[in-house]
Formats: C-alpha cells, sequence, structure tokens
C-alpha cells in the first residue's frame, strides 16, 4: 500500500491498481502491462519507470541550460562576445606553448594584454582559467608603479663630478674617520668646491668597523709624552771600556742628553735622569730595556719627576726601535770612522756629532727634513756653499749671497 501511495495508483474495475497516465506520458496506456500478478513484476516495473524518468529531467535540463545560454548570448554586445573569443583564444596559445613544462611561459605581452582586458571588460573572470584573478590585480598595481616612475624622471641629470673632486672626498675620508659628510662638505666649500653634502655622501668611503684612529696618528698624538733610553759600549783605543747613556725624545727625534763614564754606577745613573729633566720638563713615559745598570734608585727617581716607566721584554731590542736606530747610526757615522782615546775626547765628539744630528741631518721619517727644522732656501738667495761638520765627517750645504 506504501508503494501504491507513493507512486500514485488508482484502483480499476477489478480492484487491480494502476499508475496515473497523467504523470507518465510517455508510458504504454494498457492496463493490462500496468497490472502486476507477482511483487516481483511490480518492482522491476517501477525501477524501470524512475530510470527513465531520470534520463528524461536531464535531457531536459540540458535543453533548457542550451536555450537560456543562446538567450544570454543574443542579449549581450558584441564587443563582449568579441572580448570572451579573444580570451579564450589566448589562453589556448599560452597553454600550447608550455606545453611540457609545470609552469605557464608568460610573456610581457600576455601580461599586458590581459591587464587591458580587465579594465575594458567587465565579465573577464568567468573567461579566465590559466591564472587567478588576484594575478591579473598585480600585474596592473605594478604596471601602475612602472608608468608612474617612468612619469616622475628627472629629464635633466645632475651634472657629473669631477675625477678629483672625488678623489678628494675620499682621501678626506679616509684620512679623518671621525669626519661624516657635513665636516667635510664644510672643508670642500673652504676650498671653493660648490657640490652638495648629498653628493659628499655619495662618494663618502664607508669603513667597515666603527671609526677609529689608526695607530701612527695615536703614536703622533703621544709622541711628545715619550722618550726612550738606552746604553751602549764604546771601546777605546787603550783597550778600555766607555759607557754612553742617552736619552731620546720620540717627538722630533732630538737627543736630550747624554752621558759618558767608565763606571755606570746606581747613583750616576740616577743623577744622569735628573739632569736630562729638570724642573717641570719630565715627560710621561719612559720607555727602557731590563739592564742591571738600572737600579731601584733609578726607578724611585723617574717615580718622583712623575714618570711612568715601559720596561721592554728581555732580549727584544725591536721594542725600542728609536734609540736603537740612533745608536745604530752614531757607530755607522761617526765611532766607526774614528778612533777613541780618552773619556773627554768620546763627549767631545758625540757633542758635535749630535749637534749635526739635530740641525743639519736630513731623517726619512721627518720628512726630509732635520730635528730642528731647516728653513728651504732658494736658488734667488744665492750659490751653494759647503760647511764642514763633525770634524769633516759630514758636510751641510747652504745658500750665500755673492
Amino acid at each position: 500500500m506504501a508503494i501504491q501511495s507513493h507512486l500514485g495508483w488508482r484502483h480499476g474495475p477489478n480492484g487491480v491498481g494502476c499508475p496515473l497516465l497523467e504523470v507518465l506520458p510517455c508510458l504504454p496506456q494498457s492496463s493490462s502491462s500496468l497490472v502486476p500478478i507477482e511483487n516481483s513484476v511490480l518492482i522491476e516495473s517501477i525501477d524501470l519507470i524512475g530510470h527513465r524518468f531520470v534520463s528524461w529531467f536531464h535531457f531536459m535540463w540540458a535543453i533548457l541550460s542550451l536555450l537560456f545560454s543562446s538567450l544570454s548570448t543574443s542579449l549581450r554586445s558584441r564587443t563582449a562576445l568579441q572580448a570572451e573569443i579573444l580570451a579564450l583564444r589566448h589562453q589556448l596559445v599560452v597553454l600550447e606553448r608550455s606545453q611540457g613544462g609545470r609552469r605557464l611561459r608568460l610573456k610581457n605581452a600576455d601580461r599586458v594584454l590581459w591587464v587591458w582586458l580587465s579594465r575594458l571588460w567587465q565579465g573577464w573572470r568567468s573567461a579566465l582559467r590559466m591564472v587567478k584573478p588576484a594575478t591579473i590585480i598585480a600585474w596592473s598595481r605594478k604596471g601602475f608603479r612602472l608608468y608612474w616612475r617612468w612619469k616622475s624622471r628627472a629629464r635633466q641629470s645632475r651634472p657629473c663630478t669631477a675625477r678629483e673632486v672625488r678623489d678628494l672626498m675620499r682621501k678626506m675620508g679616509l684620512a679623518n674617520p671621525g669626519w661624516g659628510a657635513p665636516r667635510i662638505h664644510g672643508e670642500l666649500l673652504k676650498l671653493g668646491i660648490d657640490i652638495g653634502e648629498t653628493t659628499v655622501a655619495k662618494y663618502l668611503v664607508r669603513p667597515p668597523k666603527p671609526p677609529s684612529q689608526t695607530w701612527k696618528t695615536f703614536l703622533t698624538n703621544h709622541m711628545h709624552q715619550l722618550v726612550s733610553a738606552d746604553f751602549f759600549v764604546v771601546p777605546t783605543a787603550t783597550f778600555r771600556l766607555l759607557f754612553v747613556f742617552l736619552v731620546l725624545s720620540h717627538d722630533r727625534r732630538r737627543v736630550l742628553h747624554f752621558g759618558v763614564t767608565a763606571h755606570p754606577t746606581r747613583e750616576w745613573t740616577a743623577q744622569q735622569l735628573r739632569q736630562a729633566f729638570p724642573w717641570d720638563t719630565a715627560p710621561r713615559f719612559l720607555l727602557r730595556d731590563r739592564d742591571s745598570c738600572y737600579s731601584s734608585e733609578f726607578g724611585e727617581t723617574a717615580k718622583a719627576l712623575n714618570i711612568e716607566e715601559i720596561l721592554s721584554a728581555p732580549r727584544s731590542p725591536w721594542q725600542n726601535a728609536y734609540v736603537e736606530r740612533l745608536i745604530g747610526s752614531i757607530r755607522r757615522e761617526c765611532l766607526d770612522q774614528v778612533m777613541i782615546f780618552s773619556q773627554q775626547g768620546l763627549r767631545h765628539i758625540l757633542k758635535s756629532y749630535f749637534e749635526y744630528y739635530e740641525k743639519s741631518r736630513t731623517h726619512l721619517g721627518l720628512a726630509k727634513d732635520a730635528p730642528i727644522p731647516r728653513p728651504v732656501q732658494p736658488p734667488s738667495m744665492g750659490r751653494v756653499i759647503e760647511i764642514p761638520q763633525v770634524g769633516g765627517l759630514h758636510h751641510r750645504y747652504e745658500r750665500c749671497a755673492a
């Protein structure tokens, strides 16, 4: 009874139910073929009717879809149809071009085409299959930025900075690590170079580490506070040994004091330190070696003069290089050329050599100048004359008016 009521059966003249002809007009209307005799026959007839009903429904839905699509196509403009055809054909071309690859091979022309379609055609999303609509929008924004960057470009570029000026700025930056672009810009203005501060910052060399002065600059700034002291031995013609005590200033390589003795006692060495720095001329640091001639009295005298002693490592004369180089010059240029007979003779020879060393002898470390600077004499001052020094071992040349 449930099956009969669900399918819309009605009772015939013999009391047997038959389906409604209004619901299924495609089925045969013969009552004899619809009247079931057994239960199995009734179930098979019901399945056949259900399949035919579903097939007929899908067929009608396809026809209606085609009718609606044709109606919508006829209502759209010709421009929209041409745009859709162009979009579909372009996607086919891109797919054929990208066969065998995992990614689509898109060119800039393809991106420009889709950006153009997205601006002129409202239904461009319905025909897009190869990329997402968000990708097209991103292309459009990128093109917008590129266009306005090109639009706002400088019509006339800045004048090129001369190579000499660029080299000068880099030289200033390397020589003065603590200077920035404003400071170097100010120096360039004082030199008559009219240039912008941003240009200086562009060509300025940036140090890889925080700006710091070099060791050469540090030592140069503290040269006037550093002195060195050392002993050297001079053999005489009578096979005696004389000891010479030297105190050298690092500032201008000047010999501040020297003493000669045959017996360097503790008291004598301490007295030499007091004679080298009278009143308030004592330096801040004194560099010396670990010779036994320096006693505790020497250290106490240095402490009383507010001098801090710096001791070099054992057997390391290179750590006291300035005074060692002076001793080498004394031997090569003076003592190896003469014979020493007495203590007074050695003192006299060293005094004459130190006068030549300070006032006449040029030094490589002082830019070819003497410890006491010598004035430059132009050729207009007259002819060149020769002045013997150190007993004729060396000479000084000056100009003298005729």
